[in-house]
């Protein structure tokens, strides 16, 4: 077996182990370790389990037993993302992989976020660590894309979702329909779960009242906003200019790292207008064929690629990515179309 397909199996683990930090991590990444013996046996594990608390890192060279410490200088650690460099609210990851004298270390991906950024590779490479860089990089970029675009971008990661009938309407003429299924209702608590804040236009807002909250899963509620120049969502929103750059900043501002858009049409045309401004689209197709006339769903932008479809019952739901190539890392080319 090639180095790189070890190095792969390794880091699998990591990325199963960061997943473990999707609701308490935040606002830090999700980052999973792993500590390999020469022989190739696991010796140690972590994940960043809550923000301010101890990193992957620290938490796999915690869990080594005793009687496996002599083995540290000749293991490897693996790590889904680049060791940290600065003092925050933890001492720099890299200065205690030193410490503890491993001999290689296999990152990733490099962090995105400025005060690291490849400093802490280097320091690991002036140290003499041997570094690996790049395994499975799609994939642990992937897994933080929220994080990746929210330091890269400078916006919340945006998914744009809405549910239509098989004749391509949003509603029953503007009055709300029950097209999700109890499943695929969950399914979007859980994505709800998942993202900072959630926002609806004013039109929605009105006639749905939706209450857009976690209730089908357990999770925090996320964020509401409400597009609405009669009660704007900061004061100095200016109704007259785009709105949608302006809610990104004053997302970002906020430290929103991510944002749902549920509706309705215009709101959601008002991002498809803005080519570099959504990240992902889910599509939810009721088989309902009962509603004859509505609001039409919107239409998918010229840069809206399929990446996958899933069928639960009668409902199908596609998602899309942007293909705008300063956003096609955010994404792994790995993914398949599953009719």
């Amino acid at each position: 077996m090639e180095q790189y397909e070890i190095d792969s199996i390794y880091m699998r683990r990591c990325l199963q182990l960061a997943r473990n930090g999707l609701q308490n991590a935040k606002p830090n990444p999700m980052v999973g370790a792993v500590i390999v013996s020469r022989d190739g046996r696991i010796i140690g594990e972590g994940y960043h389990v809550r923000c301010g608390q101890g990193h992957a890192e620290v938490n796999a060279f915690a869990s080594v037993k005793p009687e496996d410490e002599a083995l540290l200088p000749s293991a490897t650690m693996y790590v889904s993302l680049e060791p940290c460099a600065h003092y925050g609210r933890t001492p720099p990851c890299a200065d205690l992989i030193v410490r503890k004298g491993v001999r290689r270390v296999v990152v990733g991906c490099i962090d995105p976020f400025a005060k690291v950024q490849g400093l802490g590779v280097k320091k690991l490479q002036d140290a003499g660590v041997d570094v690996t860089v790049g395994v499975l990089e799609r994939e642990c970029l992937e897994l933080n894309k929220r994080f990746v675009t929210f330091n890269e971008a400078r916006r919340p990661y945006v998914l744009v979702k809405w549910c239509q009938t098989v004749r391509g309407f949003i509603d029953d003429v503007g009055r709300p329909a029950m097209l999700s299924t109890p499943f695929t209702q969950m399914l979007s608590h859980k994505l709800r779960a998942e993202y900072d804040a959630i926002l609806v236009g004013r039109v929605t807002a009105e006639r749905d009242k939706p209450r857009l909250n976690v209730r089908h899963w357990s999770g925090p509620d996320p964020l509401r906003i409400v597009i609405d120049r009669n009660n704007p969502f900061d004061p100095s929103a200016d109704f007259s200019r785009p709105i949608v750059p302006q809610v990104l900043k004053y997302l970002y501002d906020k430290g929103v790292q991510s944002l749902i858009v549920e509706g309705g049409a215009k709101t959601i045309q008002g991002f498809f207008d803005c080519p570099k401004s959504w990240d992902e689209i889910r599509v939810e197709t009721s088989p309902q064929e009962q509603i004859l006339t509505g609001t039409r769903a919107p239409r998918l932008p010229e840069n809206a690629s399929l990446v996958r479809s899933e069928r639960y019952g009668g409902n199908e739901i596609r998602w899309y990515r942007n293909e705008l190539p300063r956003l096609a890392g955010y994404y792994p080319e790995s993914y398949e179309v599953k009719d």
